[in-house]
């Protein structure tokens, strides 16, 4: 019997739920099948000022040697790299070591450069602010990745969905089938599954028009079609689909889809550096005076006022010091 020496690094604010699905799935595969042994040690890239949930392990010492996988956890990507702890990752994957990144944790990665080249799976909300400061990763919508010696996953479940394809890799399809009936989990899911919640979900509706109607509008949001293109589109009358959106979503389209624009370009504002303008006009709309006037009736705020202020209120601006790349 082999025993597997499996690492957490973890940030500061990771929540308990992201450590405990990968957790629990290696637990449940030792119980499961005693031959499989794991050796999991668990380090704190950072000490921990969270007063609610004390994190598990020890403050990182300034090494990581002897693993044969290392998942770093991090549930915002607020991070900030010492050269130590960053020349410690860098000399583990060349030692051999398999890594990854959870939910946030693919930003570490990233900022070393041990990202480049790969595919890795990026949560749909931080997904324009990651290709925007690595161009040179592969950012995917999917569950989770698993490119050579690089795990990715995307947070939430996505974290139990890799983890038991660790298993099925590491140990067969038979043991990753029984932990997932010890966790109820209705189905394996595939890493390349995309990780959006079905929209029929997110609207609290199945009408197939409604459905239609939306993604169409979020396919179009740079040029936006109008109400009797959508209409025709999705094979009903104009009259008939602003009777759907008010029975289901309680607006008319137009000023659904105007949200929609609006919400997209709040996320660019925030998650890019491009200039005001070009997110209007990657928006759908047709001069900067019109994105100002449409972004300050929604928000209440222009969009250079409410960059200022959302940027200044909250770190989400990364910041590392500089590394030799491997």
């Amino acid at each position: 019997m082999t025993t597997q020496r499996i690492g957490f690094l973890i940030w500061p604010g990771t929540r308990p739920l992201t450590l405990a699905l990968a957790e629990e799935v290696l637990l449940l595969a030792q119980r499961v099948h005693p031959e499989v042994i794991y050796d999991i040690s668990y380090l704190q890239a950072e000490p921990s000022q969270d007063a609610v949930w004390r994190l598990p392990g020890e403050p990182w010492n300034g090494r990581l040697d002897g693993l044969h996988k290392l998942l770093l956890l991090a549930d915002e990507p607020t991070l900030a790299l010492g050269t130590g702890l960053a020349a410690a990752l860098k000399q583990l994957t060349r030692s051999g070591c398999m890594i990854g990144g959870l939910s946030a944790g693919v930003y570490p990665l990233a900022m070393l450069g041990l990202l480049d080249g790969y595919r890795a799976a990026v949560h749909w909300r931080w997904q324009d602010d990651f290709a925007e400061r690595f161009p040179k990763v592969i950012a995917t919508s999917h569950l989770f990745d698993w490119d050579r010696d690089r795990l990715t996953a995307c947070g939430g479940m996505a974290v139990t969905d890799l983890l038991l394809a660790v298993l099925a890799r590491d140990h067969g399809a038979e043991l990753a089938g029984a932990v997932s009936e010890e966790l109820v989990v209705e189905r394996i899911r595939e890493g390349g599954e995309r990780q959006r919640i079905p929209l029929q979900n997110r609207l609290g509706s199945s009408h197939p028009k409604l459905t239609q109607a939306v993604l169409l509008m979020e396919a179009n949001i740079e040029e936006p079609l109008t109400t009797d293109e959508i209409a025709q589109h999705v094979c009903v009358s104009r009259r008939q689909l602003e009777r759907i959106f008010k029975q289901y979503l309680n607006r008319v389209p137009s000023q659904y889809y105007l949200e929609l624009r609006l919400n997209k370009a709040r996320q660019m504002l925030m998650q890019t550096s491009k200039s005001i303008i070009q997110i209007g006009l990657s928006c759908g709309f047709s001069s900067g005076p019109h994105f100002s006037s449409a972004y300050r009736n929604f928000f209440g705020a222009t969009p250079r006022e409410d960059r200022n202020q959302r940027r200044n209120s909250s770190p989400f601006e990364l910041s590392s010091t500089p590394v030799d790349k491997p």
